[in-house]
């Protein structure tokens, strides 16, 4: 394995980094198939490339990922057999610890015979450099890259609530039958229900490690700021006082991974501008820059970054847009306000919104005035499974008919209700009916 394999990766889009990972390693370690689970990617964290090795439909989950985690990420590497896609494989896995949150590379191995230690050691380097760049870009959160994958997180949300809403409908109505009285078989209904516990929580389980993969919380997301902040400033004379949020300030809120990552990225470039366009005073004399104050709020829909100087007070926002600060907050929806006064100093506050962002057509552009209050559409946090129930109820549907339309069973259906009704904190069907026909949920 050459440099010019690792360039082809590192150079590819996003979604070809995995197979061209796959095709440098080929040479050296053979194999049908790698998986990835890396928290340095918000919208896929989990991937992968190549035929599973189970029977056909079979698919690596990555429950199956996070077993071998433990045992890579000991040594670096680990190789062995373990379950993937139901069936019992030699693999290869590869743990990189580039970045804070650890990445796993599994290689599903086409022989038995361990590969050798320079190999083992080209491939934890690639995958070592693959890890740091996607973090990079992610931590710098370039605008292209941070529009991709607001996109992919959506589809992939919806996946997700698709998959749940099914798995949970279907195990609460297995749940519900075992249950009934009916049943004089105390032994198989206890084995059934047991099972059907076992795998809500498996199911839950896994939501979970998704969500630590993609969010972190406020608090978590400031450290890591000034983490990479202090360095930078260690060989400078400015003090850095840091505000970080407390509970109050929303330390404990939970930041999807892009809102954090271009919040960390915005203050840098703000701090550097800060030093770099210092300049004199009104007297001409050089007013240097002696402190840098950070300071971050978690609103209920948006972050707040504040970044204050003791400086001349002449920075300008070309300055801010000659490091893509705008065009950043931009693709998140966000605004940028500055305010520099001469002899006293500049404010710069960024504001990140915390849920997916309305652009308008056109270029990229910052709002010119005070931003507008947006109302919250309340069918926001519905799936689609249960969206479409809605626009049937809206339309006055009874749940048999629901059912026949949609082919699912009349207890999925009132599943699917009960879970409305609860998140739209509504207590009758009318009620649900009444938002879907205010919001446009009834499809006319």
């Amino acid at each position: 394995m050459d440099l010019t394999a690792a360039v082809d990766v590192i150079r590819a889009p996003l979604g070809e980094i995995l197979p061209r990972l796959s095709a440098a390693l080929s040479e050296a370690i053979a194999h049908r198939a790698v998986a990835e689970l890396s928290g340095n990617c918000p919208h896929s964290p989990f991937k992968t490339h190549g035929g599973p090795p189970g029977e056909p439909g079979t698919t690596i989950t990555s429950a199956e990922m996070a077993a071998i985690a433990p045992m890579a990420a000991a040594e670096g590497t680990w190789q062995g057999r373990a379950w993937l896609a139901g069936a019992e494989v030699p693999v290869l896995a590869v743990h990189s610890d580039a970045t804070a949150r650890g990445a796993l590379l599994v290689l599903v191995r086409t022989e038995e015979i361990p590969a050798p230690a320079e190999a083992l050691a080209a491939a934890r380097a690639l995958w070592d450099l693959v890890t740091a760049h996607r973090d990079r870009m992610a931590f710098e959160a370039v605008p292209g890259t941070l529009g991709q994958s607001r996109a992919a997180a959506a589809a992939r949300a919806t996946a997700i609530t698709e998959l749940v809403d099914a798995h949970g409908a279907a195990l609460s109505a297995l749940l519900g039958v075992l249950r009934g009285r009916e049943l004089d078989d105390r032994t198989a209904r206890d084995r059934a229900v047991d099972l059907a516990v076992s795998t809500l929580a498996e199911l839950r389980a896994r939501t979970d490690r998704d969500q630590a993969l993609v969010e972190e919380p406020a608090g978590d997301a400031f450290a890591r700021l000034a983490e990479s902040l202090r360095p930078e400033l260690r060989g400078l004379s400015v003090r850095l006082d840091l505000g970080p949020p407390g509970t109050e300030e929303g330390a404990d809120r939970l930041l999807a991974a892009d809102v954090a990552n271009t919040a960390r990225a915005v203050v840098r470039a703000v701090v550097h501008a800060m030093l770099d366009e210092q300049g004199p005073g009104r007297d001409g004399a050089p007013r240097p820059v002696h402190r840098v104050h950070i300071g971050w709020k978690v609103g209920e829909g948006e972050l707040r970054a504040t970044v204050r100087d003791d400086g001349p007070g002449v920075l300008r926002r070309t300055a801010l847009d000659a490091r893509r600060v705008g065009e950043r907050l931009a693709a998140l929806g966000g605004r940028l306000d500055v305010d520099a006064v001469p002899e006293w100093g500049t404010t710069v506050t960024a504001t990140v919104p915390l849920g997916p962002p309305h652009l308008p057509l056109g270029p990229p552009h910052l709002p010119l005035g005070p931003p507008q209050p947006a109302r919250e559409d309340p069918l926001d946090g519905l799936g689609a499974r249960e969206l479409e129930v809605l626009e049937r109820l809206a339309r006055g549907r009874r749940n048999r008919q629901i059912a026949q339309e949609l082919h699912i069973s009349e207890s999925t259906v009132k599943f699917h209700v009960a879970n409305i009704l609860e998140k739209l904190g509504v207590t009758s069907r009318g009620e649900a009916a009444a938002l879907a026909h205010a919001w446009g949920a009834t499809g006319s």
